[in-house]
This record gives C-alpha cells, structure tokens and sequence, in this order.
C-alpha cells in the first residue's frame, strides 16, 4: 500500500476500480490494512485498559466462584485433579467465545461514533476494516487466555499432556474465537449500536457456553439438554481442549457416543471452517450494505 499512499487521488482513483489491480497487489494492500486496523485497535485497547481489565476480571470470577462454591458439591470421577481440573478447559471455551464479542461491540461503536465514515474516505481496502477488527480481538484473547492459565494453575490446574498437544490446545482455542469472532461481526452490524449489541449477543453465547459440557460433564444434563450439548461447537471444543491438555482419564471412554465428543478434534476444526465459510462473507456483504446506507 505504501506505493500508493503516495499519491492519495491516485490510489482512490485505484481502489475505486480494482480492476487496475492485479490479484496479488489487492492481497498486499489488504493485507496491509488489515494489519494498520489491527494496530490501532490495539493501541484503543492499551489507552482504554478497562476493556482489557474488564474483560479478563470475568472469567477469573467464574473459576473462583465454579471452583470453591461449586467445586465440592459437583464429582467427576476419574479425573486427578477433580472437579477444578476439569472446569479450567470450560472457562476457556467461555473466554474465548465472549472475549469474540469484541468484534461485534468494536464495530457498532465505530459505525456509531462516524469511525467508519473515516475508513471510507481512506486509500484503503475496504474489507480490511472487518479482517482488522478480528485479528486485533485474537490479541485480547492471547492475553486472556495467559491470565486465565495462571489464574487456573492456583487453583490446581495442571497441563498433564505434552507441550505439543497443549500448544495445539491453544491454537484451536484462538481459531475457534476467530470464527466466532464472524458471527459477531455480523450482528454488529445489523444492530450497529453497542447497547443493542450486548442484548442479542448474550442471547446468542449464553445457551452455547451454558449448554455444553463447559461446567458440568454431560451425563448429568436432562435427556433433551444432553443431545443439544453433544452437537454443540462449545462441547466439541470443549472436550478437545482437555484430551489436550490431558485432563482426561485415558483409562474411562468418552463421556457421550455422539460423534463429535467422540473426535473433539475434528469437529472444532470442522466447526471454525465451516462458520467462516459462511459468515466471512455474510459479514462482508452486511458491511457493504451497512456503509452505502
């Protein structure tokens, strides 16, 4: 991008017919402004640290409130580190899928505020305002997931697998957040007010994180509860995190013969290609419907 920023009229001139670009130049400069987008999101974030405080405060409240309330009063037998151990994998499920949020929140308030008004008067790709926005949230959730770690391990936690599987652990962790982080990129901008987005995104992570196997095992849920959790992409996920970690008794079988408890793996990585097949261009067709109102 940096060659036509040098010439301003020029390089609108250029972005407002891309077929004088060649494929592999419009990649560059997207890849360019996503990562500008990416930045200053960042940099928001550091000049407002209530975000990233408030953010991480709410899951290292779930594990202390889960694991002293609730810790002695919910069994999981097989697990060696009891139920403290088997709750930390469900609070990263929950951070992530919350901490996607921030995509959605970040968008409404930028279309609120005029922000986006300013990207379109810009030499910029367009579509970097979104892929900017997602890639700046898989930082929030690095950092969350760090405290989160810590928070775990003084509660007993233990990563009891190799390093390879939990650094994989990790990875399928940010990339189902990135996913989920489309879907609420196109609430954001159907809403397109903060206030309105916190409302119908609750509604949406709620049931997913609290129907699942995040806090409870699976043969505790009602019958009807129990096959909605089985097939849910919270569980999958889920459970993939702690045979990972392995914070599972290799000695028990899965605790459900639905297919995805039975490849956790897999099914996340089905899940994430699967949501951003069909949210990343929702989100960037409602972007471009949203920005010529």
């Amino acid at each position: 991008m940096t060659d036509l920023r040098k010439d301003v009229p020029a390089a609108r001139s250029a972005f407002a017919a891309p077929e004088r670009l060649s494929p592999g130049q419009r990649l560059s400069y997207l890849i360019h402004d996503s990562l500008t987008i990416a930045k200053r999101n960042v940099i928001k974030i550091k000049r407002v640290p209530d975000v990233l405080i408030f953010s991480t405060a709410s899951p290292i409240m779930f594990v202390l409130l889960f694991a002293y309330v609730f810790g002695n009063a919910i069994a999981v037998p097989g697990m060696e580190g009891g139920y403290r151990e088997f709750l930390i994998a469900g609070i990263f499920a929950q951070t992530v899928v919350f901490g996607a949020s921030f995509t959605g929140a970040g968008l409404a308030d930028d279309m609120q505020k005029g922000i986006i008004d300013r990207f379109r008067s810009l030499p910029m790709a367009p579509a970097a305002v979104l892929f900017g926005r997602t890639i700046s949230d898989v930082v929030i959730n690095v950092v969350s997931l760090t405290v989160m770690s810590l928070t775990g391990y003084l509660v007993g936690w233990r990563i009891r697998g190799s390093i390879m599987d939990a650094v994989l652990a990790y990875i399928l962790l940010l990339l189902f957040a990135y996913a989920i982080s489309w879907i609420m990129a196109v609430v954001g901008l159907l809403v397109r007010t903060p206030e309105v987005f916190n409302n119908a995104s609750f509604m949406v992570m709620f049931p997913l994180t609290f129907l699942a196997n995040t806090f409870v095992p699976l043969e505790n849920l009602p019958k009807v509860l129990r096959i909605f959790a089985e097939w849910n992409p919270v569980s999958a996920l889920t459970q993939a995190t702690r045979n990972l970690f392995g914070n599972t008794d290799p000695m028990m079988p899965p605790p459900s013969d639905a297919w995805a408890i039975q490849h956790p793996v897999v099914t996340s990585l089905i899940w994430v290609v699967v949501i951003l097949l069909i949210f990343v261009p929702l989100a960037l067709r409602q972007y471009k419907r949203t920005v010529s109102r």
